[in-house]
């Protein structure tokens, strides 16, 4: 049986992480959102941390956590393992600076997509070594089975052509995780992922995009043109197997989105958190044993944030026990990303209203974190494509039949 308050094996784990977001991230966190595209090198000594947390709870494959199917837990019983000790982690670091905790060597969504498909080998070449992930392109935005870069097999080789923008740390990483089409009239099912290093001939960094928020985390465009990757560095199965569809690409989603989740779980309660020190030093009073209509408007609007906050962490800790229980995840991958994106951005910006001044000047992080929400309710997939995937899920549709 699931309990979703945090393990006690993990109480130390969440206490270092929850120390390096109030000493580290937060001091330096309004100079990298202004000093947009400069490295943050405070983080190089923190390089091995996430590592740690990763390893805390269990192996986490190529420098992050992983969704891997490939064995089950014997019966009764219960796992809390790198899913979990991940969301937690993220979650604490998320309070002190999501830009900044993206821009953590080594911890990448690609490394994510690595630790969830790639083999035994692939594992070990690529361990320790920083992977951003590419997916969205100019004319593909959600819906990922439109891609149009092209790998196409060449001996021991692909060639990859096409374009990617919107790659999460494509400057700073060390390997790009490209999802390429093996053959465009297949559809999803010929999606394929590639392990592409930067040096590659044919792949180039074409500009830095300038963002909203999380403008310490770098996000890169590039051009890849007769690009040259080797085929050991496809990762997962290299057939197209129709009946199985997306399934293969699709189980890093099941990763990641929780982890995303999670990003949003420490955004809002650190939004939460500097709300009520402001109401509370306005003399609004929050009473627990009272109905919410019996109190002031701004006390009430606070519980109903809280509530939902609430809701968003206990649907993200079950997708990542889940994962950990090796449990089919992707419906309640895709609730709590919904959940939690959604909840992040409406208590930011009902945060900004409630504190006035203090909520909309660069003074305090509210501001920030009101810009750095937004991108949480969009990227592994947008609002409006979690809550399509939950419709299939619910109703046993198929892409075609609910689009």
């Amino acid at each position: 049986m699931i309990n979703l308050e945090a393990p006690k094996k993990f109480s130390g784990l969440i206490a270092q992480a929850h120390q390096v977001a109030a000493e580290i991230f937060r001091p330096i966190s309004r100079k990298y959102d202004t000093a947009e595209h400069a490295y943050p090198k405070e983080l190089d000594m923190l390089a091995s941390l996430l590592d740690g947390l990763n390893a805390a709870g269990g192996s986490g494959g190529a420098g992050a956590t992983a969704v891997r199917r490939d064995t089950s837990p014997s019966d009764g019983e219960n796992r809390n393992g790198s899913n979990m000790s991940t969301v937690l982690g993220a979650i604490e670091l998320c309070w002190g600076d999501v830009g900044l905790l993206l821009s953590m060597p080594r911890q990448g969504l690609g490394n994510s997509a690595i630790a969830s498909v790639a083999n035994e080998e692939q594992l070990a070449r690529f361990k320790g070594r920083w992977a951003a992930m590419a997916i969205t392109e100019p004319g593909c935005g959600s819906d990922s089975a439109a891609i149009r870069t092209t790998a196409v097999k060449d001996g021991d080789d692909y060639i990859l052509n096409g374009e990617k923008i919107y790659v999460t740390a494509g400057e700073r990483a060390e390997l790009v995780v490209v999802w390429a089409t093996l053959d465009r009239n297949i559809g999803r099912a010929a999606i394929k992922s590639f392990v592409v290093e930067k040096n590659t001939p044919g792949f180039e960094l074409v500009r830095l995009e300038h963002k909203l928020g999380i403008r310490a985390s770098d996000t890169a465009a590039f051009v890849l043109k007769d690009c040259r990757v080797p085929a050991k560095n496809l990762l997962g199965d290299a057939e197209i197997n129709v009946e199985k569809g997306f399934a293969g690409v699709m189980q890093t989603f099941d990763n990641t989105r929780p982890l995303v989740a999670a990003m949003a779980i420490g955004l809002t309660r650190a939004c939460l958190e500097e709300t009520r020190k402001a109401l509370q030093q306005a003399g609004i009073v929050i009473d627990y044993q009272r109905p919410a209509l019996t109190q002031s408007a701004a006390a009430a609007q606070f519980i109903a944030m809280e509530a939902d906050y609430e809701a968003a962490r206990l649907l993200t800790l079950q997708a990542a026990w889940m994962a950990d229980n090796r449990k089919p995840n992707s419906l309640q991958a895709s609730m709590a990303k919904a959940k939690a994106g959604r909840t992040c951005v409406d208590v930011a910006l009902k945060c900004v209203e409630l504190c006035g001044s203090l909520g909309y000047g660069e003074g305090q992080l509210l501001e920030k974190w009101a810009r750095d929400a937004k991108i949480l309710d969009i990227f592994e997939g947008t609002q409006q494509i979690q809550v399509l995937i939950i419709a299939r899920r619910l109703l046993g549709k198929t892409s075609a039949e609910l689009r």
